[in-house]
């Protein structure tokens, strides 16, 4: 008995309900977010005083523009990640929710205006982050020198945390500069393996990004650097492994690595929702190759419990020179 079109149609549909596999003409469906990454929607008192307060010196933060889930629990605690040099970046990452686009010109307040929010925040730590100005003459370096110089005259005992970006063409004297303004931490996001780079990170340069970290460590040892990576883009376990050794060569202190989520359906897709005992693992793996210090867990971010964390970094560095310096007074 000959088959007919329709069962051959219901064939396909049946086993696709039993295998979950889409037919060609699909589109693949989206990840549902499991227990474990769902958070809860920002609201509060404190939070809209954050909110304010932002708007007030006419700053923009990392948290709003790259959609953060953490915002909620962040700014109710009066922690922001502000963002310099607009809220348009001249890259088109896959993996970032914040604009693209021709940026505006460089406000000549922002320096000051960061270093106003932070003192009315009361911050003993604050992170500062950019766009990519691919369009100016040094990338946007000078900018986060004043901003670190107007932190420095306005709240003296805050703490500077800087995630930079690898200011193409331009990133030695850029890096130099920035160094020279001693920020307290300089990070700087690897945010993938190198296979996934073309598709993931396109305007950059793995390598290049890990010689960026390496500089600082040259420049000034006692800077502390830290760099992280998106887990669930379909990198492979030992490509992450490589990755930690790349970092550690790099005389990175500090790894951070969270679960990769697709902002809109615009953006590169989640390709797993790696669990919580996966990433204790690979903390396990990264502490056991000689970072100072590790946070590894879905919802960690690049400023997530930055101040905590960098509190923890110092006292882990005061342990590690107090055994060396014990070991190298035995006989």
């Amino acid at each position: 008995m000959p088959v007919g079109k329709r069962d051959v149609h219901r064939y396909l549909i049946e086993m696709n309900e039993i295998t979950k596999i889409a037919t060609p003409d699909s589109p693949p469906q989206r990840l549902r977010k499991p227990d474990w990454i769902r958070v809860k929607a920002p609201m509060g008192a404190e939070f809209e005083k954050t909110r304010a307060l932002m708007r007030e010196h006419k700053l923009n933060t990392v948290c709003e523009e790259a959609a953060c889930p953490n915002i909620g629990e962040c700014w109710t605690k009066k922690h922001a990640t502000v963002m310099i040099l607009g809220d348009v970046c001249t890259r088109a990452c896959a993996f970032c929710n914040v604009k693209t686009g021709m940026p505006m010109a460089v406000d000549a307040l922002e320096p000051q205006h960061t270093a106003d929010a932070a003192a009315k925040l009361g911050l003993e730590h604050i992170v500062v982050t950019s766009v990519d100005r691919d369009d100016l003459a040094d990338g946007g370096a000078s900018q986060f020198v004043k901003v670190i110089e107007a932190l420095r005259r306005t709240t003296p005992k805050t703490t500077i945390e800087i995630l930079t970006p690898d200011f193409r063409n331009k990133t030695e004297a850029a890096v130099e500069a920035i160094v020279a303004a001693r920020p307290d931490v300089y990070n700087h996001n690897l945010e993938t393996v190198p296979r996934l780079y073309p598709t993931i990170r396109p305007g950059a340069r793995y390598y290049a990004s890990l010689r960026l970290l390496e500089q600082v460590k040259r420049l000034d040892p006692s800077i502390f650097t830290k760099s992280g990576v998106m887990l669930g883009l379909s990198e492979q376990r030992l490509e992450v492994h490589q990755v930690m050794d790349d970092m550690r060569s790099a005389g990175v202190d500090f790894l951070t690595m969270g679960q990769y989520l697709q902002p809109t359906t615009k953006h590169v897709k989640v390709s797993e929702f790696v669990t919580p005992q996966a990433f204790d693992a690979y903390a396990s793996v990264a502490r056991a190759k000689g970072f100072l210090l590790v946070a590894s867990s879905p919802l960690t971010r690049s400023s997530y419990h930055a101040g905590d964390d960098f509190a923890k970094m110092r006292q882990a560095r005061e342990e590690k020179l107090a055994r060396s310096g014990a070991s190298n007074a035995r006989p």
